[in-house]
């Protein structure tokens, strides 16, 4: 309701089934409205109940504040039935995070971090509409700290980011500077009686669709397919190096900065004892075959991984985390079925150097 702020307004509510919202000038009295028999005017605690709305450059935002790290908690009971662990989504509720460098793409994946513009339109609509069917029941508090969890979650901010009134409107997302003013002259307001009624098509043909279905083979079909892993396989094998060798050196990651980023990962993953969570416990996984630790039962995929004999080097394990799926399809074959593992992967190299770095200190290796 931002753009009704104006003091020399005055906010009147209809009485009876239907609610009709005049507006008065300020100070009016009742015989002054045009319709003095219509509703009363709303008092401020009524307008202030209303006026919920959060702008663009912060402007409405209440008092309170919140991190990811508070925001994390909230996250899992209150929004992951629908939204999944990692804003992955669930059946047919909507993805909130990745889809990064996805809008060309004939499927696009319009995310939080990929499409919305500004920090604020999360905020305002986790508040007014949020959690499903419980709308409007969290805290100031909470709003700002799931909010945070969510840009973390999608590498717009850092997870002791302090999400408040102060800071909101300075959060740039990744695609704010990608919306602009429609120049198109078809895309100009216009008035109703401007509108053509007349020679109108007597028939209207779908000619493309917005989103395609995933169902066309790949190119040459799955003979080409055989055809190249024959070829593979009778190619000559290179020199075997030797079995330190084939773990790549550390990057120089900093394992303080990537034990904040395992922050990501901790919800699934052990990383300091051998117990499995969600997903298998990551103690001693550098330089282990893939899909071999005891008591944890994985995805087809993992399984033809670890028949194929796949180490994870900190080049391969960098590769994963960056784009779980597309490692699965490119590495291990997407025949083989796909990674049960829902996180949508880091975008920032230096957070990936960072949380190898933690991972092999945190193990001990």
């Amino acid at each position: 309701m931002s753009v009704w702020r104006n003091p020399m307004k005055r906010l009147t509510i209809a009485a009876g089934a239907a609610a009709v919202l005049v507006f008065a000038a300020s100070g009016a009295q009742a015989g002054e409205r045009m319709f003095p028999a219509l509703g009363k005017i709303a008092t401020p605690e009524q307008i202030k109940a209303w006026d919920i709305d959060v702008r663009p450059d912060g402007a409405g935002a209440p008092a309170g504040s919140g991190t990811a790290a508070k925001g994390e908690p909230i996250y899992i009971e209150k929004c992951a039935a629908c939204h999944g662990d990692f804003g992955e989504a669930r059946g047919r509720y909507p993805v909130l995070v990745g889809g990064h460098d996805t809008l060309k793409d004939q499927r696009p994946e319009k995310t939080i971090g990929s499409y919305w513009p500004y920090a604020s339109t999360v905020f305002d609509y986790i508040k007014r509409a949020m959690p499903f069917g419980e709308a409007q029941t969290l805290t100031d508090d909470e709003v700002y700290a799931l909010t945070a969890f969510l840009l973390n979650m999608n590498d717009v901010i850092d997870s002791d980011f302090v999400l408040d009134a102060s800071t909101i409107g300075k959060v740039e997302m990744p695609n704010g500077d990608k919306f602009f003013e429609d120049p198109r002259p078809d895309a100009q307001p216009v008035k109703v009686a401007d509108l053509c009624m007349k020679d109108c098509k007597p028939e209207v043909k779908v000619i493309g669709r917005a989103k395609i279905i995933d169902v066309t083979p790949d190119k040459g079909g799955a003979k080409a397919k055989a055809a190249a892993k024959a070829a593979e396989a009778s190619a000559p094998a290179a020199d075997a190096a030797p079995a330190a060798a084939q773990v790549a050196a550390a990057p120089a990651g900093d394992p303080e900065a990537g034990k904040k980023v395992f922050r990501k990962c901790m919800a699934c993953h052990n990383v300091d004892k051998a117990k499995n969570k969600i997903g298998p416990s990551l103690q001693g996984v550098m330089g282990r075959t893939a899909g071999t630790v005891d008591g944890f039962k994985y995805s087809n995929a993992f399984q033809a991984a670890k028949d194929q004999g796949l180490k994870w080097t900190d080049e391969n394990l960098a590769a994963f985390v960056a784009k779980p799926k597309d490692f699965v399809k490119d590495k291990i074959g997407a025949d083989k079925g796909r990674t049960r593992m829902a996180f949508a992967g880091l975008r920032k190299e230096k957070e990936i150097e960072d949380l190898i770095a933690y991972i092999k200190e945190a193990s001990g290796e």
